[in-house]
């Protein structure tokens, strides 16, 4: 694929950071969070602001894509076949090594992405955790660096440079960095801290003062759409998806950790990692209405209320999938010694 479309995106992405830095310039103050719960608002033109207490940008350079901001952290986005570039999400006016969760749906037709994006400046980078994409890999011409197992799962680590390109600070050279992640997941949390220690393992150090972060979907030159809820910390969630416990629960030397698999219109299913021991014993409390559909890698006895699950020889990571019944709230999890 030729190397225009990278350039493309980083285009993308820049004007929305570009317009928030005149605005700075212009002296334009940023508002404290409001202490009502603003309307939904549907944006279809370059903007910065906060929204029920979040910062969003939105930027596209032509086209119908346009992106809903709605309670709290989630916004919902569709875009045409006849947009060239667009990006949008929803985060925090200044990232940080905050943890992330998010969950919702996204649904590409063709070149786009679902991320967590931010700059640095002192140095000038430009950073992607890559959650989810489409036909094409946004790392693709970067240099391997190395990868990080966090979160549930595997991110390859890449360096790209853009040399004489716009960016938060007007036209420059800088270096992009990237975790990919292995497996496409459309919900989960990003513990932000392990990819920013696992680049500078690498020798990727990211700059001392923070620009904006934010969840953001991308699209260029494709369709598609998304409903995307952010917020910070290890649970909570919404938006009529499955939400994010706390990272665990245990007993001893025993931890069940739960991360999202693949989201379905009627169930979802869930990867479970047990630590510290072999011989283990995890119970799942399902929700209202809930039912056990399916399970791989481990022996599960129960459908319905608390269901236990036990080694069978396949290891200490198993799954389940879970017919939601209109109830998208994660099972409680726990874990003991046989």
């Amino acid at each position: 694929m030729m190397d225009t479309k990278p350039r493309r995106r980083g285009r993308l992405l820049l004007g929305a950071v570009c317009a928030a830095a005149l605005a700075v310039g212009l002296g334009v103050a940023v508002a404290a969070p409001s202490a009502y719960a603003e309307a939904d608002r549907t944006v279809s033109s370059n903007a910065t602001g906060t929204h029920n207490g979040f910062f969003f940008s939105f930027w596209k350079d032509s086209g119908n894509a346009s992106m809903t901001l709605r309670a709290d952290g989630r916004y919902s986005s569709s875009w045409g076949s006849g947009t060239n570039n667009w990006v949008g999400g929803k985060g925090w006016a200044t990232g940080s090594r905050r943890t992330v969760t998010y969950s919702g749906s996204y649904s590409p037709n063709g070149n786009s992405y679902l991320a967590l994006y931010g700059w640095t400046r002192n140095p000038l980078i430009e950073y992607y955790v890559v959650e989810n994409f489409g036909t094409y890999n946004p790392s693709s011409g970067a240099t391997r660096m190395g990868s990080v197992t966090t979160d549930g799962g595997t991110y390859d680590i890449y360096r790209s440079q853009r040399v004489n390109q716009p960016s938060i600070d007007g036209t420059a050279t800088f270096y992009q960095f990237w975790s990919v992640r292995q497996g496409k997941r459309t919900g989960g949390t990003i513990t932000t801290a392990n990819h920013f220690d696992a680049w500078a393992r690498s020798g990727l150090n990211l700059g001392s003062n923070h620009s904006y972060q934010i969840m953001a979907t991308e699209g260029y030159q494709s369709s598609g759409s998304s409903d995307i809820t952010v917020r910070e910390g290890s649970g909570g969630g919404g938006g009529g998806n499955p939400t994010t416990p706390p990272p665990g629960g245990g007993g001893g030397n025993c931890t069940a950790t739960l991360s999202a698999g693949q989201q379905f219109g009627d169930r979802f299913n869930l990867n479970v990692a047990v630590s510290g021991t072999s011989n283990w014993v995890v119970s799942l409390g399902l929700g209202g209405g809930q039912s056990l559909q399916n399970s791989w890698n481990a022996s599960v006895s129960g459908t319905s209320g608390t269901i236990t699950a036990r080694p069978n020889g396949n290891g200490n990571t198993f799954g389940v999938t879970i017919m939601a019944n209109g109830n998208w709230t994660w099972p409680t999890v726990t874990c003991r010694t046989g």
